[in-house]
Parts: structure tokens; sequence; C-alpha cells
């Protein structure tokens, strides 16, 4: 069995995480979710625990881990609140981009504050007519000597108005993936400006705008990686961001099937706990097999981008489509199990359904993860 478990120090930095959110973030989700709270303070204090920068290299002032590692954090700060721990997850990504393709100036001048999270990052690819049809993005940096003259917007940005510096895929030539470049972008640029937040169903501790791109000069030197680079960066940052994506799900459906225990069986009917009825006992038996199941391709999946397998882009896809679609299952189920109550705000139950809704729709909806899946299984055969 020894092949399947964690190594001490997995286990080391999983109750670590553990620890940091039953102190700094259960306790108030609720009240982030129900007042709209960003709460940087709580976000920050997970950077001093080397949670902004888990697969940032050693040398670039990270922790140096791999994705498995990355994905015990992320599940174990979503069983408190996935929206922060969805949002960490989305400034990791950042940060391994620009640590992994960013020259070394670009490196000095960033990386160092994406590290301690006194800045926080975006990702920025989606536009409001390209979500799915990524590669069809209209956003052009046009070059202008020693800059580029950026014109465009970015929908559905997590954290746009509030963090610092912007990973903007831009088209610098052809039409298609092979004409996007990546732009690291700072708030405070001339021409730079966001939308409204967005009224959400869920997520509510993280700001979501528009990103608008008006005239904006970026100096050439913020380029990450090559013209003609920033798709296939893009696409090696959602492999990493996929499995992250699914494991806040796991998170999050953990929490919930750990309230339906203890709910059913306090929770009395025909003079009995509920949770003595075969029905419920069979419904709490299928989400802990769904959950088992995904929890088990996740870290699968993640073993195989961290070794650079050949066959990584799918197992992320499969992963995050199963670990999404079994958490929304279980947390459904969740809610039925507690009746009219959860259904309640006085309840966590309703803020995990809302918050891991929208895991099938971003990082690739899970249309599209079946597209990558079967496309590879075609090929390959």
């Amino acid at each position: 069995m020894n092949q399947f478990d964690l190594t001490d120090d997995q286990r080391e930095i999983q109750e670590l995480a553990r620890k940091f959110t039953a102190d700094r973030i259960t306790p108030f989700a609720a009240e982030w979710d129900e007042k709209h709270i960003f709460p940087r303070e709580t976000i920050k204090a997970a950077a001093e625990l080397g949670f902004a920068a888990i697969y940032v290299s050693e040398e670039g002032g990270g922790i140096g881990l791999g994705r498995l590692e990355a994905a015990l954090i992320m599940e174990a700060m979503a069983y408190g609140c996935p929206s922060t721990s969805a949002f960490i997850s989305i400034h990791n990504m950042a940060a391994w981009m620009l640590d992994r393709f960013g020259s070394t100036d670009l490196k000095a001048r960033y990386l160092a504050k994406l590290v301690t999270m006194d800045w926080i990052a975006s990702y920025a690819l989606t536009e409001p007519s390209s979500g799915s049809d990524a590669s069809a993005l209209k956003t052009r940096a046009v070059k202008d000597g020693d800059h580029y003259t950026v014109n465009g917007s970015k929908q559905f940005i997590s954290g746009a108005g509030e963090n610092e510096l912007y990973l903007v895929m831009v088209r610098t030539g052809e039409d298609g993936p092979k004409g996007i470049s990546c732009l690291a972008i700072e708030k405070d640029m001339a021409g730079v400006s966001f939308g409204a937040n967005e009224k959400k169903l869920g997520w509510h501790s993280q700001p979501t705008r528009q990103l608008i791109l008006e005239d904006v000069r970026v100096p050439a030197a913020n380029l990450v990686g090559g013209e003609g680079e920033g798709f296939r960066i893009a696409m090696m940052g959602l492999d990493g961001g996929r499995l992250n994506i699914g494991a806040c799900s796991l998170g999050g459906a953990q929490r919930c099937l750990d309230e339906s225990i203890a709910y059913t069986k306090d929770r009395q009917q025909f003079g009995q706990p509920i949770a003595e009825f075969q029905n419920t006992q069979f419904m709490l038996a299928d989400m802990a097999t769904d959950l088992e199941a995904a929890r088990a391709l996740l870290y699968v999946a993640a073993a195989k981008v961290t070794a650079n397998a050949p066959d990584k882009t799918r197992f992320a896809a499969m992963a995050k489509r199963l670990a999404t679609d079994n958490g929304s299952k279980i947390v459904n189920d969740a809610l039925q199990l507690h009746g009219g109550y959860g259904y309640l705000q006085d309840y966590p139950i309703e803020r995990f359904w809302r918050d891991l809704r929208v895991h099938s729709i971003l990082e690739g909806t899970n249309q599209v993860m079946r597209m990558i899946v079967g496309r590879d299984l075609v090929r390959q055969g």
C-alpha cells in the first residue's frame, strides 16, 4: 500500500494547510461571503507559509514543491472557503508562469513581490467574445520601438482592480494560437482600467471584473517568453490550474460530506436519527465513493504534471472534469440531506453549492475537458 501513501513531507504540508485553514479561513468564510469581503490580509498570511509560490522554484524564492503538494494545499484551504483557495491558486499559476518563462530582468522586477504577495497576480486569457475558443482572442499588441501598444479587453478576471500584475495573452501576429504572446502588465500603467465588480452566484470573497486596455504602453521587456509562445504558456499554466480547481472541489466536497454525516446523525425523524435510514446511508456511501475516486485520479494527474509525463494534459483534463462534476454532485446531495436547513445561510452547505458550481466552467469548461481527452485518445489510437 505504500505506493498510494503520501510521504511524511506531504502529510506535513497538508497538516500545515489544514491548521492554517482552521485558524484563519473557516471561522470567517461565511462573513466574507455574505459581505463580499476580499480577505487580503488572510491571503498574505498564506504567503508567509509559502502558499503564494508553491511550485515556483527555490531559486525564484518559492518553496519548489510539486503539483501534488499544491493540490493538497488547495484542497485543505477549500475545506474552509473554496473561493479564497481558488484565488490563491490563480496567483500561484501566474507566479509559476513568470518564474518558468520570464526573463532574468522580469523575474528580478516582479517575482519577489509575488512570492510575498505584496503584489498579487492575475491570469488574463478569456475575452468577451472568446471563452472556450481561447485562441480566437482579439486583444492586440503592436510593437512600437521598445514598447508594445495594447488595446482590448479581458473578461471574468479574478482579482481585477485589486491585483497589481496581470499576465495578459495578446495577439502580436497571425490569427490562431501561433500569433499569441504573453505580456506582464501593471495595474497602474496608463490606459489600464477595470469594469464594475461582477455580481456573481458565488465566489463572493474575491472580486471579478473586466480588464480594459486602451493604448497601454508596455515595455517590450515585459514579454513573458518569446513572441508567439503565449498560447503554449497559457495552456501549460492551465494544466496546473485545472488540478488546483479540481482540488478545490475535493476540499469543498469533503467539508459538505463531513457536515452531512454530523447533521444526519443528529437530526431526528420518525423517532430515530436519519443517519439510521438505509436511504441516507446509501447517499453518504455514494458521496464518499465519488469523492475518493475523484481524489485518486487527481493525485495521479498531479504526479504526471510534476513529472512532465507525455499524457499529463489528458490526465489533468480528466481529473478536473471528474473532481468538479463529482464535487458539485456531492454538495448538491449534502444540501438534500440537510433538507430545508441546507437552503439557509445559517448552514455552510448553500455557500459551497454556490462556490463549487463555477468550477465546471472555469479553467476550461468540462465539455472542453472531454474534447481534450477524446481527441488525445483518438490521436494516440
